[in-house]
């Protein structure tokens, strides 16, 4: 079965260390980053995902964002936007994430060429420095067993 992400949480894998809103967020998060790493194939959806898997209105309270307001949906558009070209394949087909594409991913995040969906992200400051950094202890690696 393929790990269903929204867009916005796509990018958010690029620099996921183990942070989050949450304990219960961080573990799916945690999974879901081990899941993709290991080449599960992975399908974009429109609203809730793996990550959000029963958090919904702990993420609410946590982060502020409704998983079906209006500018959730809006950043989820603008990353799936962003990064299809890139990819060269629709994101709505699931497919396993390779780390060749975990690299081009990247190296555009950190030239900010596929963030318009992160302007308004309380973690956009953080993933800047991780990208920044070089990726450094991301739990997603552009190296290793994805396919």
């Amino acid at each position: 079965m393929p790990v269903r992400l929204r867009g916005h949480h796509f990018l958010c894998l690029l620099t996921y260390r183990g942070l989050g809103y949450s304990a219960p967020f961080i573990a799916n998060l945690d999974r879901v980053a081990a899941a993709v790493a290991d080449g599960q194939p992975v399908r974009l959806v429109a609203g809730p995902d793996d990550i959000c898997a029963g958090l919904t209105e702990a993420c609410i309270k946590a982060s502020g964002h409704d998983c079906h307001d209006p500018d959730t949906a809006r950043m989820d558009a603008e990353a799936i936007t962003d990064v299809e070209p890139l990819l060269g394949r629709s994101l709505a087909d699931a497919a396993p994430v390779t780390p060749s594409e975990v690299r081009t991913l990247r190296k555009a995040f950190a030239a900010g060429t596929i963030r318009r969906a992160c302007g308004t992200c309380p973690w956009h400051a953080t993933c800047t420095g991780i990208a920044a950094g070089g990726y450094a202890e991301v739990k997603l690696p552009s190296t290793g067993a994805a396919t």
